[in-house]
């Protein structure tokens, strides 16, 4: 018997409103979804007006959406591990903005890059600062966890080693309110191997044995177009890259990864309805 414990859906747009980005994942038949809770390319938005609040949240009950699927992503301009401290102070003030929207809709995850040293600050003190931004965060907010993203580790990015998503949570001062998403492409350019049932396991006994599972919040389930180690950020459709078929058929059979939002963030947006038809199709 197939079980019902995976939720998938894929990074929808909010264009006209947050509560089109619930019409958009229902419409491609997901059972979860990401979206941008503001224009992630400005660093100043409007507030989010009540109208789209309560038909956001309208729409999230007649659609069967649960929050806590639900993986909202933050703007990419935001760097709280910049060592410059009026850029780093403005990306601090943008991700609690972003925060207390998710608030304000009622979710319960923000997903976010950790930052990049940009050749200015060595590694350690990039982590640190990342993890006294997030402290700031959650002290001025609530019920929303943070959501740290494992990175391909292009440029100067950091998150690229689960060493570095420890050392952050290590630095959290509430544990209840950080966790960690897996970007299946990030971790293959990463350097991780995980395109067969062994390397996949051993992945994750990794990561079980730096961060825990305990953190395990959320997956960004993608296909690749660079292979293993080039530390090159480049997404693939489903079956379309350099991973194969494997990885998605395991993904979809772990029980690890039950009741989370498995996201895709795959570019041929043409395609989600029917790749996520086709990783339900996975179940055994």
């Amino acid at each position: 018997m197939k079980t019902n414990n995976k939720y998938i859906g894929a990074h929808v747009s909010a264009t006209g409103g947050v509560e089109n980005a619930v019409r958009n994942a229902h419409a491609i038949g997901a059972k979860a979804f990401a979206l941008f809770t503001r224009n992630q390319r400005q660093w100043k938005s409007a507030p989010l007006p009540q109208k789209s609040i309560d038909l956001f949240q309208e729409l999230m009950v007649e659609f069967g959406f649960k929050p806590e699927h639900i993986l909202p992503h933050d703007s990419y301009l935001i760097n709280m591990g910049n060592p410059d401290k009026e850029m780093r102070q403005k990306s601090i003030d943008a991700f609690i903005d972003e925060m207390s929207r998710c608030e304000q809709l009622g979710l319960k995850l923000l997903n976010f890059h950790p930052g990049s040293h940009l050749k200015a600050i060595d590694e350690e003190g990039c982590l640190q600062l990342i993890a006294d931004g997030v402290n700031q965060a959650l002290s001025v907010t609530h019920g929303v966890k943070a959501v740290l993203e494992n990175t391909a580790g292009q440029g100067t990015n950091l998150g690229f080693r689960f060493e570095h998503l420890a050392y952050i949570i290590d630095r959290i001062e509430d544990k209840s309110r950080i966790g960690v998403c897996i970007d299946t492409a990030h971790t293959l350019a990463a350097g991780y191997e995980i395109r067969t049932a062994e390397s996949y396991q051993a992945m994750w006994s990794k990561f079980d044995r730096i961060i825990g599972y305990s953190y395990l919040s959320g997956m960004h389930l993608n296909d690749s177009k660079k292979e293993l180690g080039t530390r090159v950020d480049r997404h693939d459709s489903v079956g379309k890259g350099t991973m194969g078929m494997e990885l998605f058929h395991l993904v979809m059979n772990d029980p690890h990864l039950d009741n989370i939002p498995i996201i895709l963030e795959t570019p041929d947006e043409s395609l989600w309805a029917q790749e996520i038809a086709q990783l339900y199709s996975f179940i055994k």
